[in-house]
């Protein structure tokens, strides 16, 4: 095993991941101003795979040397473009918006769970008391309600005190 290899190759991998690092970085900055704050937001499953995807290009241009910087930069404007695409139509058609956004869920109503959404939504009770208990509840008898949000994230209602 050519252990040197795995640790250090040569410098010349080294400037080009330092020089390309920053211009691929440089353009994906720009990219990001240019389209807006709604491209690396968590409003759905669209917006986390925009997310994730750029972060994998960004990656790819880093460590790949056969992928060029402009290659890594026409994939990042795509990945940019269709988002602004599917929030464009989203925003104008509320067809399309039904078509590529999940609608929010009550898993708990008024401290009772609600099974079916539970499992339709694969998300088992302790979760749905972790979420209560976050919210500074004790048990799901505090809950007035719980939604798994669009973005997978819970709002927690908690009965008042009386």
């Amino acid at each position: 095993m050519n252990w040197q290899g795995m640790l250090f190759q040569d410098w010349e991998g080294v400037v080009r991941t330092l020089f390309v690092g920053v211009l691929a970085y440089v353009v994906l900055v720009a990219f990001l101003r240019m389209s807006g704050k709604r491209t690396l937001a968590k409003l759905n499953a669209f917006d986390l795979v925009v997310t994730v995807a750029l972060g994998s290009t960004l990656s790819a241009i880093l460590l790949q040397e056969s992928i060029a910087l402009a290659e890594g930069a026409a994939a990042s404007a795509l990945l940019i473009a269709m988002q602004y695409s599917v929030a464009f139509l989203s925003v104008r058609w509320q067809g399309f918006a039904k078509l590529v956004r999940s609608e929010p869920s009550l898993l708990i109503r008024n401290g009772d769970f609600c099974d079916a959404a539970l499992r339709s939504e694969r998300v088992t009770r302790d979760e749905a008391v972790g979420a209560i208990r976050a919210a500074g509840g004790r048990a799901v008898e505090d809950a007035s309600f719980v939604i798994l949000e669009s973005d997978g994230t819970m709002s927690v209602g908690l009965r008042s005190a009386t």
